[in-house]
């Protein structure tokens, strides 16, 4: 999955910069086309709204974890995680069931001709995986659980000791601008370009169990995000969109509740995050 993700990436990039290359000459067309025609182009117009649904793909660096509470102070090196997909079937359209998926909404308002405000919540998923053998500095005053440091590295496989995940999920809710370029423009069909950037707060849902505690899984605004996005934008007939984003971040949680009963013990963790997600919207006028 990291590998698709790079190599997507990697070719999302190179057709903006292409796109970009020929971004004046094509709006001049565009131009000339709409004040010829009267027609209202879709999507990047002052007054102009969007809504929009889709799914996400996700990838994310390697962290550092600091676990703090009564009886232990320590940290886990470079652990690494990855989304956790669900099958593709009917829980990606029964409105009973959407959450279920990796899901993304947004609600964009055009301040002006091509400039948005855009409300958005990417619901994505952070899994630890067991199977890995990571660093470990500080203490742990349980022998028993102490007993699972070896030579500085700790094995997660047993679920004993650790399991740690955002599955319900990693909520990054944020605001962003986007300045949108109009690409292409045919009969019922345009083609628009968007770049920008957003910044919000993190309200996991975290599932973790440490030391045998009974498991922590509540919704907590645990930190803050920011990204830097672009996307590409299929309209029809004025209003029908299909939208194409890609999306690299920062995100920093720095109180992710480990246990339950408000009890002190807490985690954070600091990682770069990609996504790349695919959906359907309408776009509408909100003046005559």
């Amino acid at each position: 999955m990291k590998k698709f993700f790079q190599i997507f990436v990697f070719l999302f990039t190179g057709l903006m910069i292409t796109q970009a290359q020929d971004l004046n000459a094509d709006r001049n067309a565009a131009n000339l086309v709409e004040q010829s025609s009267g027609k209202v182009m879709p999507l990047s117009k002052k007054g102009q709204m969007f809504v929009f649904f889709g799914w996400n793909r996700g990838a994310f660096s390697k962290s550092d974890i600091h676990f703090k509470g009564n009886g232990y102070d320590f940290q886990l090196d470079n652990v690494i995680a990855h989304d956790r997909p669900t099958p593709f079937g009917i829980v990606y359209f029964d409105p009973a069931w959407f959450t279920v998926a990796q899901y993304d909404v947004r609600i964009g308002y055009f301040l002006k001709d091509d400039l948005a405000i855009v409300l958005g919540i990417d619901h994505m998923k952070y899994v630890m995986d067991q199977d890995q053998t990571v660093g470990f500095s500080g203490n742990i005053s349980d022998p028993q659980y102490a007993a699972y440091v070896q030579n500085g590295q700790v094995n997660l496989a047993d679920e004993n000791f650790l399991t740690y995940e955002h599955t319900d999920g990693l909520n990054y809710e944020n605001i962003g601008l986007e300045k949108y370029q109009n690409l292409m423009t045919r009969k019922n069909i345009d083609l628009i370009w968007s770049y920008g950037g957003g910044i919000g707060v993190m309200f996991p849902k975290s599932n973790v169990k440490l030391f045998g505690n009974e498991r922590s899984d509540r919704f907590h605004v645990a930190g803050m995000g920011t990204d830097l996005r672009t996307s590409l934008n299929l309209v029809f007939w004025n209003h029908f969109m299909a939208r194409l984003e890609a999306k690299a971040g920062y995100i920093n949680m720095w109180d992710i509740k480990t246990t339950l009963n408000n009890r002190p013990d807490k985690a954070s963790q600091d990682f770069m995050f990609g996504q790349v997600l695919v959906g359907v919207g309408y776009t509408f006028n909100t003046k005559k």
